[in-house]
């Protein structure tokens, strides 16, 4: 939704590189690296977030089905591609969604995004390093520590993406 909201502003031609907390690559089914645009990296890393949402091995709608091993993994990735979507909205089009009126909503949804994936530790501090003076900002008064007895494996979520999947630096 925020993404079309500002998609006039996000174009081949005034993103020609995919920038959020550096250059992005989408890696494809190959392993190959590739150079794209802003809205070519976000196109992909929807379609593929959509697609493994709607991958019923992975997101199981049967009662009684259980989720796959490595699935926290997985979320990571998603979360890991939703946050680098964001950054680049926040990094390149901030002054873009003020003039479309939509920033109070696009700070809302950051700050919820950045609340739970800290919660829940979905994203690596290396990953949301560049971006940490505005995410204090944001988040000042909501951020609780994450939540004692809930852990998930220590994964540098930045390496499983480049080795496997779709999105690297």
């Amino acid at each position: 939704l925020f993404f079309s909201a500002l998609s006039d502003c996000c174009s081949i031609t005034t993103c020609p590189a995919a920038k959020s907390s550096g250059n992005l690559k989408w890696t494809d089914d190959q392993g190959k690296k590739l150079k794209c645009s802003a809205p070519i990296y976000i196109d992909y890393a929807l379609s593929y977030i959509q697609e493994i949402l709607s991958d019923e091995r992975v997101f199981p709608t049967k009662a009684g089905s259980s989720f796959p091993s490595g699935f926290i993994f997985l979320i990571q990735k998603i979360f890991v591609m939703l946050f680098r979507t964001l950054a680049h909205l926040f990094s390149v089009h901030y002054q873009d969604a003020i003039a479309v009126e939509i920033h109070p909503q696009l700070n809302t949804l950051f700050t919820h995004f950045i609340t739970f994936s800290h919660t829940f530790r979905l994203l690596e501090p290396s990953e949301t390093a560049p971006i940490d003076e505005l995410i204090a900002v944001l988040t000042s008064q909501l951020l609780a520590p994450p939540i004692s007895g809930f852990s998930v494996p220590t994964v540098n979520v930045g390496n499983l993406l480049s080795a496997s999947d779709h999105t690297a630096f």
